[in-house]
This record gives structure tokens, sequence and C-alpha cells, in this order.
């Protein structure tokens, strides 16, 4: 249930964040992201997606999103966020929602300047697109034994 800093639910999750049964044994902890700063939101939303965890990469750069608001880093954040939403559709075998997210990532991600708070954003916009594009033409097939090169962030 939400708390007084916490915003969603804490609802049991598989290990790709999909949601389980209430009172299930979850496979997934996540960080309480609304109570962290955007900076440890975003080190630790680098440190997921280096580490292949894009579920909890998704969630605190959502997270960062939302905390930039009215700034210049909002949609750079909304981008991140819907890298590491693209790999999660990946991973969950949905083809359409994968080259989706990570177009509109890729997109919004290329907008910054190389480095920017520390990501390769050419690197991962340019990964980004050409999983999208591998996935459109079947080279790539989503699901959980997929093996592609990690995102570059």
């Amino acid at each position: 249930m939400p708390t007084g800093t916490r915003n969603k639910a804490e609802r049991p999750r598989d290990h790709l964040g999909r949601p389980l049964p209430w009172g299930a044994r979850g496979g997934l902890e996540l960080e309480d992201y609304d109570a962290l700063s955007l900076e440890e939101n975003h080190r630790l939303g680098t440190e997921h997606m280096r580490a292949g965890r894009y579920f909890p990469a998704h969630e605190a750069w959502e997270t960062c999103w939302k905390q930039a608001r009215g700034t210049e880093d909002a949609e750079f954040f909304k981008g991140l966020s819907q890298l590491g939403a693209g790999y999660v559709h990946l991973l969950r075998g949905n083809a359409h929602g994968a080259a989706r997210l990570l177009r509109r990532g890729a997109g919004r991600v290329s907008a910054y300047p190389p480095g920017h708070r520390g990501i390769d954003t050419r690197g991962a916009a340019t990964a980004a697109e050409r999983l999208a594009l591998a996935v459109e033409r079947g080279e790539v097939v989503p699901g959980e034994d997929v093996t592609v090169a990690g995102p570059v962030v």
C-alpha cells in the first residue's frame, strides 16, 4: 500500500516487474524511489541499467522525471525511463512495445549532449535505435531468453 513517502503500492512483482497477486512472494525488491533525491535516483537508475535490471532502472528514472518536471532535464529523464521500459518490454516478449519505447527514449536522450549527467547519450540512443530496428526486422526475437548487448548508458 502507498505510504506518506511512497506513491506506489508495494505489490509483489516478478523479476521483470510484472505484478503478482497480492500476498505472493515477489522476486523483485525495489528501492523507495519517492523518498530519494533526484541525484540518488539517477545513480540507481544508471547502476540498475548497467547491471541489466531494466525494470528498477525504469522506475528510478521515472521518479527522476517526476522530480525534474518543469526543468530542462525532465525530457532527459523521461527518455531514460522509456529506454528502461523498452528493454523491459523486450524481455517480456512485447516486440511492438519494445521497439516503440526504445525509439521514443532514444529520441529524447539524443537531444542532450554526450556525457550529460554522466550518460553516453549518443551511444545509448544509437544502441536503442539499432535494437528497435533489429526487433522490427525479426533479427532479435523478444522474450526472457533474448541475448542482446547491454545498453550503453
